[in-house]
Parts: structure tokens; C-alpha cells; sequence
């Protein structure tokens, strides 16, 4: 007797823990049920994906969705829109929101806010605070937490823990691994004088790589003291990547598509502030370097940064102008493109953008095309060539970095447990995204 699934992906190409191979794969109730030949099973649905590739959902683990807040730039449904026509299934997003996500209700609220609005599934950072430091284990465990989001710079929004006496509070409250956004607020605020208004190509003078560096080793001196897990994301310098390789068994670390596309000061000189992001885009040296940190195995996640600001928002003139771009929708075709360039494989994008966050983090049945795992793919044409455009970008501020740019391999379908939200660049059925389970907060969630 043959079985009977809801979904079949007959005659793709699928990217398992254990290699590249043509097969098919079995969805039911939401879960992987078979990998295999399926030529004689039955299913409510099946797609053909015949020279298309099938890699597990990506996710992207730093996203900054705005809402409750400024949504004139952004909200839930836009960003998670967003992140599906760009063949994302799951996204974190930050606590960096006015008011900002420090507390049980605040994150209580986005979950509900969430609710049959966001079309991927999710999970939000709770934001460290000198005045929260204490309840942070606690807050951590809460179903639908990513973890602890800890700024030691000044960016967007109010969050900020300095000094390395609240940076050690926060670190000894708590178990999960926390993300720290890395740069010394101190060197920052010493360097303002190197800003040159109207001249964006002075924000890495400002934010240099010392400014980075130093806080990269402050918290993780502290993490080692405090023997807590950090996560440094957006790492843009060569030098982290280097004290970093020396730290792998307390640090993980993120770098972006980002500070491995563009380069200064080419990127300032074309897109002017639309090129503004914290830490900065920096030089072709320490591009360079972060691409031999990830071809070494040092960078572990791949993290967009998508934060959307509006053209007015964008237009001020520099310093008066938020940094941040979007990131969520691009994510998958810019890398796909380096991919095809040869300056990864295939299967280390993969680990960067599924197999990694699932491990660092702890997801519970994401991030890999295995039996039992949720069904949640991305599907890929790897020889599709396209130009990104600002008309394509479905985040509420309307543009890309990436206006103008042709890629080969492009997100074909987004599948998100079993159920397809995006098919050849249109929106399917309704949004119907959920919280993201933790392996470290499951017994909690559950009750037990």
C-alpha cells in the first residue's frame, strides 16, 4: 500500500545534511515524513521541481520590522512579506522598537501583533537594559523569545548597555546565548568630530575598526569571565574575524551579505546614505577578509540587518541620517549570486542560513531537510538571472542597495511548513506564520 502524504516536491535537486541529491520529499501535517523515490505515493498536492533546487528554509536571524513604533517605515506584514518573496521562512527580529521589547508584555504584545499578520514564523529578541539586566533570565525562557539582544553601541533606538559593569550584569543573568551588536560607545562618542556633514564616506572614520574590535574583545573577555555564549553579529572587520577564530568555544559570529558585497568608498560615492549601516561598510581589505574568515569556517550565520528607513528619512544629509538598509528580500538572491561566482559552495550558504542558526541558536525542527524536521523550504533556480529592482522590494520604505543589480539565482517558491506562501514571485493564501520553538526554553514553553 502506498503511503499518502499532503505534499510531494517530486524531481528536485535537494540539499540534505548528507549531500546534494535528486529525490523527493514527503510532507505531512506540516513535517517532513520521507526522503526517496515517491513515484507511486499519493498526495493532495504535488509540485514538479524538476532544475530547481531545494534547500532548506533559510533563516534570517536579524531583522528590525519597526513595529509597535515607526511603521511608516515598516510593520510585521510588510517585513515578513518581505522576507517570503525572498524565499525566507523564519525570521528574528529585534527589540530595538519604540517602545523597545524589554519586557514580558512588550514581547507579548508583537506575538499578538504577529498574529495572522506575519507570513513567515518568528521569534523576537528581548533588549538588555542596565534596568532589566536582572529579570533577563527569566524574560529569555518565554515562549517566542529569540534570546537577549544586547546594543554596546548606539545605534537606532534607545537600547544601550556601555559600560562593562552592566555588559557583565546582563551576561550573568540567563543561560541562552546572547547577541551583542559590537562597538565601543565610548570611542564612538570621542570620534564624532570625524563626521563630515554631507559626506557619508566619513561614517567608517567615525565607527572605525577600532571601535569594533575593542568591543568585541571587551564582551568577550566578559563572556568568558561571566562563562556565558555571545553571538557578535554583523562583524565588518578583519580584525574581529581574527580575534574571533581564537575565541570559537564562547563566540559565534554573523557577518552580512552586506560587508560581503559592497566596499568602500565606492558604495558611498553611488548610493551616498543609502549605503549607511552600523557597523559600517568598510574597505576591500577587510571585505576580503571576511570572505576568507567564511571560507574558514569562522563566520557561522549569515544575518541580513534589514532595517528599513524611508527616502525622506534617507535624504537628510548625512550625519543627520539613519543608518540601515533593507536586507530580508535580497538575501537569498545576492548570495545565490556569489554562489554562482564560486566564492562559496552551495551547501555553505546552506549551513550559513539554516543549518546555522538552527544550531547556534537551538531551533526546535528547523533548519534542515531531514525526516521529522517542519517542511519549510526554499526553492531555487540557480541558472535564473535577474536584476533586483527597487518596484520588486516589498518592504513599506520601497528600496534596495542592490537597485540595478543582475544575479544569477533567484527564490522561486517559499514553503513554509508544508504550506506554499510564495510561488514565482506571488503571494499564496493568507499569512499564516507562527512562533519559533527552542530547544532551550521547549520544557517551559511545554509546561513540563
Amino acid at each position: 500500500m502506498s503511503e499518502t502524504f499532503d505534499l510531494v516536491l517530486k524531481n528536485g535537486t535537494v540539499v540534505t545534511p548528507w549531500g546534494i541529491t535528486a529525490t523527493d520529499v514527503g510532507v505531512r501535517n506540516g513535517r517532513i515524513a520521507a526522503i526517496g523515490a515517491l513515484g507511486s505515493a499519493k498526495a493532495a498536492a504535488v509540485r514538479d521541481v524538476r532544475g530547481l533546487h531545494v534547500l532548506p528554509g533559510a533563516i534570517d536571524s536579524q531583522v528590525h520590522f519597526r513595529e509597535p513604533g515607526p511603521t511608516h517605515k515598516e510593520d510585521l506584514e510588510t517585513g515578513s512579506r518581505a522576507a517570503v518573496l525572498g524565499g525566507v521562512t523564519s525570521v528574528f527580529e529585534m527589540p530595538n522598537t519604540a517602545p523597545p521589547t524589554t519586557s514580558a508584555d512588550a514581547l507579548n504584545e508583537k506575538l499578538t501583533r504577529a498574529r495572522g499578520r506575519m507570513w513567515c514564523d518568528h521569534a523576537f529578541y528581548v533588549g538588555a537594559t542596565p534596568e532589566n539586566a536582572e529579570a533577563l533570565g527569566d524574560l529569555e525562557k518565554l515562549p517566542g523569545a529569540a534570546g537577549v539582544k544586547m546594543f554596546m553601541g548606539s545605534s537606532t533606538g534607545t537600547l544601550l548597555v556601555a559600560d562593562d559593569e552592566h555588559v557583565e550584569r546582563v551576561l550573568r543573568h540567563g543561560r541562552r546565548r546572547v547577541a551583542v551588536h559590537a562597538e565601543d560607545e565610548t570611542r564612538l562618542n570621542e570620534r564624532k568630530g570625524l563626521r563630515v556633514p554631507g559626506d557619508p564616506r566619513s561614517h567608517p572614520v567615525w565607527r572605525d575598526a577600532e571601535a569594533a574590535l575593542l568591543a568585541t574583545k571587551r564582551v568577550v573577555s566578559l563572556a568568558l569571565k561571566a562563562a556565558r555564549r555571545v553571538h557578535v553579529l554583523h562583524v565588518s572587520t578583519g580584525d574581529e574575524m581574527a580575534f574571533l577564530s581564537h575565541h570559537k568555544d564562547i563566540a559565534t559570529v554573523e557577518t552580512t551579505p552586506n560587508h560581503l558585497t559592497l566596499v568602500a568608498p565606492e558604495c558611498y560615492e553611488r548610493l551616498g546614505t543609502y549605503a549607511q549601516m552600523n557597523p559600517p561598510v568598510r574597505d576591500a581589505v577587510h571585505r576580503d577578509a571576511i570572505w576568507a574568515a567564511v571560507r574558514a569556517g569562522v563566520v557561522d550565520v549569515l544575518g541580513s540587518d534589514h532595517a528599513p528607513h524611508t527616502r525622506e528619512e534617507k535624504d537628510k544629509g548625512y550625519p543627520d541620517t539613519p543608518s540601515g538598509m533593507t536586507g530580508v528580500q535580497t538575501l537569498v538572491p545576492i548570495m545565490l549570486d556569489h554562489v554562482n561566482a564560486g566564492r562559496l559552495s552551495l551547501e555553505r550558504f546552506v549551513d550559513l542560513v539554516a543549518h546555522g542558526p538552527q544550531r547556534i541558536f537551538g531551533l526546535a525542527n528547523k533548519g534542515r531537510i531531514a525526516v521529522g524536521f517542519d517542511a519549510d523550504f526554499t526553492i531555487v533556480d540557480m541558472k535564473a538571472k535577474h536584476t533586483i529592482e527597487n518596484k520588486w522590494i516589498a518592504s513599506r520604505c520601497g528600496w534596495t542597495p542592490f537597485d540595478g543589480v543582475t544575479v544569477t539565482g533567484w527564490p522561486v517558491g517559499t514553503i513554509v511548513r508544508g504550506e506554499a506562501v510564495m510561488w514565482d514571485g506571488a503571494l499564496l493564501g493568507t499569512a499564516r506564520g507562527a512562533p519559533l520553538a527552542f530547544l532551550e526554553t521547549f520544557r517551559s514553553a511545554n509546561g513540563c
